[in-house]
């Protein structure tokens, strides 16, 4: 039976199989075509993704179709859900966000349609923040409230070895003006009012994860907080940075480490390194 009120994310969140069996939640898979053959997010790894991008192998996403939601919805309805809190990745990213408000216009229960403005863990950790309320029997208003509770002091910031994909993804933001210097320079970014935008230029590499790890610290200062770190294709780094958070944020009371998915993997190359902070 499902809870009284259930919430509802996509793949682009990230969770865990152990977070999923966890809490009470749905989750919609987006879609990461591959040499023209289409797999839900999830069926198909972010290793096979980077490959891809790294031979230059035709690689696109898109989104769920309304019909998705509206079906969705329909089963958690089916299932015993009163009412539904389904909670996306930004809507200046993906057309998901759209896609779900036109799903949940023929839902027979109501549904509370949240944009995070962000996605990774930037959309997790509100999305289990939702899932906890509504595990605690509340209602539908007070579990929105918990995930834009969490929405609000999220802060994400990332690393890519190069702004090109993100460029042919056409989610490159505020972040095309970093393109002229892009050989001279390597790229820190940051998700802005659900947009990707620029926060820093560094030289070399090194600079860079050094620096992403000063400004988690700075950001999450001595509140309590949970720490993601996520890569692609980049497992050596992201656990060095890990540990290095770990030691400098005694105060987290949790550090995920965690490899992006297909669907945001095609979108940022191999290479990547991002940090979400959400103090709580």
């Amino acid at each position: 039976m499902a809870a009284r009120v259930q919430v509802v994310t996509d793949s682009t969140a990230g969770l865990s199989t152990h977070e999923l069996l966890r809490h009470p939640l749905t989750v919609v898979p987006l879609q990461v075509v591959i040499g023209g053959t289409s797999y839900d997010d999830g069926a198909t790894s972010a290793d096979a993704v980077a490959e891809a991008l790294k031979t230059f192998t035709p690689v696109s996403t898109s989104r769920p179709a309304p019909q998705t939601f509206a079906d969705t919805y329909a089963a958690c309805a089916a299932d015993g859900a009163e009412a539904i809190v389904s909670i996306h990745l930004s809507g200046d990213m993906s057309g998901t966000f759209e896609a779900a408000m036109i799903g949940a216009k023929e839902s027979t229960i109501p549904v509370h349609v949240v944009d995070s403005r962000s996605l990774g863990m930037g959309l997790g950790f509100p999305v289990l923040a939702a899932a906890a309320a509504a595990a605690a029997g509340e209602d539908a208003i007070a579990v929105e409230a918990a995930a834009r509770a969490r929405m609000k002091s999220i802060s994400s910031y990332f690393y890519v070895d190069t702004l090109e994909y993100l460029r042919r993804g056409g989610r490159i933001g505020a972040a095309q003006a970093l393109l002229g210097t892009a050989l001279a320079v390597k790229p820190l970014l940051t998700i802005s009012g659900g947009r990707i935008v620029p926060l820093e230029k560094v030289r070399t590499s090194s600079r860079a994860i050094a620096r992403l790890a000063d400004i988690a610290v700075q950001r999450a200062g001595d509140t309590p907080v949970q720490i993601a770190v996520h890569h692609l294709a980049n497992l050596e780094k992201a656990q060095t940075l890990a540990d290095n958070l770990a030691t400098r944020l005694p105060q987290a009371d949790e550090i995920v480490l965690r490899e992006v998915g297909a669907v945001i993997g095609a979108h940022v190359g191999p290479g990547l390194l991002a940090v979400v902070v959400s103090p709580h």
